[in-house]
């Protein structure tokens, strides 16, 4: 059963997010920070509301699992566990450093409750199809949570993938895509067109929402509608973010897929952070 969520806590959760991962950024002076930025909302509503998950067992049997198919967002995904309690806080000053077990890019060897390694863009959904079709097999109650890119859109594996999820009826699986429209190469939407998208997913079998991924309560509601919803099909969630969400210098960056910023800017990065958070924001 999904408890009320309480708002006010979970917007102190994805403020410890951004705030984690600007730190870990500041550690390397450069980083996929406008995803982290822009994800944190998405990610404190999954790690702190709707998953399962023990944070001393990560290999527990019974948990929820979260796959990250975009292996860049990896300083996301590291600021969600040390808030999950499931890494330590002090380890973000090992970022990306030798020997570190918050490598640069996802690595399932590495890293405690990093399921797989992610990165090789368009494989994720195809991994989170057969992990759950394999605890459908088992009869483990638990669901697959695939979190992709919209860049992973151009990629055929993707739809493979989507319309094998669809045919095995695997109510187990939950794809989250952040929608960002940018990519190395430039304005996702320009690389390759891929709208409409919800009319895409629906035509595949799919339970689609598509949500604002910065507005905290419609992401909660999304999140419960596709864990509650009684139907036989996969679910997936649209999520439209705003790369460097709160943090407005780094907002209106023309390029901020991968952000190299000035030694000073961290610091002024957290301060905005700190302030609107002090504000109630």
């Amino acid at each position: 059963m999904i408890m009320t969520p309480n708002l006010s806590q979970l917007a102190k959760h994805a403020y410890h997010i951004r705030r984690y991962a600007l730190r870990m950024g500041e550690v390397q002076g450069q980083g996929y920070i406008g995803q982290a930025l822009g994800m944190a909302d998405i990610l404190a509503t999954a790690f702190c509301h709707a998953m399962k998950f023990k944070a001393d067992e990560p290999k527990w049997e019974g948990r929820d699992r979260f796959l990250l198919s975009h292996g860049h967002y990896a300083i996301a995904y590291y600021a969600a566990l040390i808030e999950a309690g499931i890494i330590p806080e002090d380890e973000l000053e090992t970022y990306g450093a030798d020997d570190s077990r918050l490598p640069m890019s996802g690595m399932a060897t590495y890293t405690p409750a990093m399921e797989i390694s992610g990165g090789s863009l368009g494989q994720g959904l195809s991994i989170a199809v057969g992990m759950a079709l394999g605890l459908k097999q088992k009869n483990n109650p638990a669901f697959i949570y695939n979190s992709m890119s919209d860049g992973e859109l151009d990629e055929g594996s993707t739809w493979e993938a989507a319309m094998s999820a669809s045919h095995y009826k695997l109510t187990n699986l939950i794809n989250m895509i952040d929608v960002n429209c940018q990519q190395a190469d430039g304005n996702s939407k320009q690389i390759l067109g891929f709208e409409p998208l919800h009319d895409k997913w629906e035509a595949f079998g799919w339970f689609v929402q598509r949500v604002n991924g910065n507005d905290l309560p419609a992401v909660v509601k999304a999140f419960d509608a596709a864990r509650n919803y009684t139907g036989d099909k996969p679910r997936v969630i649209i999520f439209d973010t705003l790369m460097g969400k709160g943090v407005p210098f780094l907002e209106t960056r023309d390029k901020n897929h991968f952000i190299r910023v000035d030694a000073d800017e961290w610091q002024k990065a957290i301060a905005v952070l700190d302030q609107a958070q002090g504000k109630g924001a």
